[in-house]
């Protein structure tokens, strides 16, 4: 690496949940495997090497799966056995670096400027790495390493010589580079920004590089017109937030997609109070209370809303109160997705006490039913009106969205 210049590794794991899945169970070993959305029978949200060979990968439907690979095996997906495995991985990326950024649940970010010295240069760290995830996670699990000066570049990197691969970008080699990798393979550049660069008569990064700033600007605004600049030129950040560091939250949400379209207003009334119910959960948690909430639903049409409360709240049956009141006006026909969300965050030793006893033992009863679960087990006790529902338990997802579990990562330790 140029003097002066950081050394940034990105690690990507390979077909993550696959091999989390393979793994864990000797019989998905050496075959195609398709992990699929938790609650969806078709949704293919990720493939085994095996079955990328057939070309089937994420976002892909059984049935066409199974019309390129007769022989594929699938598995509904497992969320916190991939969670577990990233806590391994980040065990382990601590001893390389006390500077790790979490990009997501199978990718992260090292600085090893400083510390690449202590392990005799930068491929041997990369190679005790790897031996590391072989010996504590396993032999089925694989990544590959980008290293380069900064993170756009590192992250370009890792996708080079997949799966199990090792490529570095240095000022030396970025045009060659350049010359044999798409423009979507930036992060930052999906199909939709490549139709309008291959529009204006830019289709590769060597055209992006000799690209007029000031057309991009004009395309693209400011803002994305200088990042596709600097990323044709090779320019991005070398700075790391770590994981370890804390960040405020401002705002809570949650997330559904029912399995199919629904017409049953009992079930997505039901799943919307399960989705306050587990907000609100996460508000208790963070110590935090909210004063707006608010609701989308989308659907036959897109509906969405929210209302400022008078006063801060963590109670589900006040978020839920919120929610219902539109949903009721919007009358809907059809719903396939729905979220729900609280902002305006405070923490809870901000709110003054009620002066009413009624509020303040609800407060209690709320606290001694998050203790009874936390420690039997959630759903020990649950609404009366929801033990027909649909158990919507947050999971940890591909991008680590939840602040809980950030909040784990960052107190996990070696």
């Amino acid at each position: 690496m140029t003097s002066g210049l950081k050394t940034i590794i990105h690690i990507d794991f390979d077909s993550f949940f696959a091999s989390c899945e393979q793994q864990n169970n000797a019989k998905f070993r050496n075959k195609p495997l398709a992990v699929l959305a938790a609650n969806g029978a078709t949704a293919i949200i990720a493939a085994s090497v095996e079955a990328k060979k057939y070309g089937i990968y994420g976002r892909d439907r059984t049935y066409r799966a199974y019309e390129l690979c007769p022989k594929l095996l699938t598995t509904k997906a497992n969320f916190w056995l991939y969670f577990e495995v990233s806590k391994k991985f980040l065990s382990i990326a601590n001893r390389f670096s006390p500077l790790v950024e979490v990009f997501s649940i199978d990718e992260l970010f090292m600085d090893v400027t400083e510390t690449q010295k202590l392990f005799g240069g930068v491929e041997n760290l990369v190679k005790s790495f790897k031996a590391c995830i072989k010996a504590e996670i396993g032999e089925y699990i694989t990544a590959s390493f980008g290293i380069s000066y900064n993170k756009l570049l590192s992250k370009l990197a890792s996708g080079i010589n997949k799966p199990n691969g090792v490529y570095e970008i240095t000022k030396e080699n970025l045009f060659e580079t350049y010359n044999k990798c798409k423009l979507n393979d930036i992060c930052g550049i999906g199909y939709r920004i490549e139709e309008h660069l291959n529009k204006i008569g830019i289709y590769t990064l060597l055209d992006l590089n000799k690209a007029d700033l000031r057309r991009l600007k004009l395309e693209f605004g400011n803002i994305e017109g200088n990042f596709l600049k600097n990323a044709g030129m090779g320019i991005g950040s070398d700075q790391l937030t770590p994981y370890t560091q804390k960040s405020e939250t401002k705002s809570l949400s949650r997330q559904y997609c029912l399995a199919e379209n629904t017409y049953e207003m009992k079930i997505v009334r039901e799943n919307i109070f399960e989705l306050c119910e587990e907000v609100t959960l996460k508000l208790r948690k963070l110590n935090k209370q909210a004063k707006i909430g608010g609701i989308y639903l989308g659907g036959e049409k897109s509906y969405h809303d929210s209302k400022t409360m008078t006063n801060y709240f963590s109670d589900p049956l006040i978020l839920f109160n919120i929610c219902n009141k539109f949903f009721n006006q919007w009358n809907p026909k059809m719903v396939r997705r729905i979220s729900i969300w609280v902002a305006n965050l405070i923490d809870d030793i901000a709110v003054p006490a009620s002066l009413f006893e009624e509020e303040n033992r609800n407060v209690k009863v709320q606290n001694t039913i998050d203790l009874i679960n936390e420690k039997f087990g959630d759903y020990t006790i649950r609404r009366a009106a929801l033990l027909k529902a649909d158990k919507l338990k947050t999971v940890p997802n591909g991008f680590l969205a939840d602040r809980n579990q950030r909040n784990e990562l960052r107190h996990f330790t070696i």
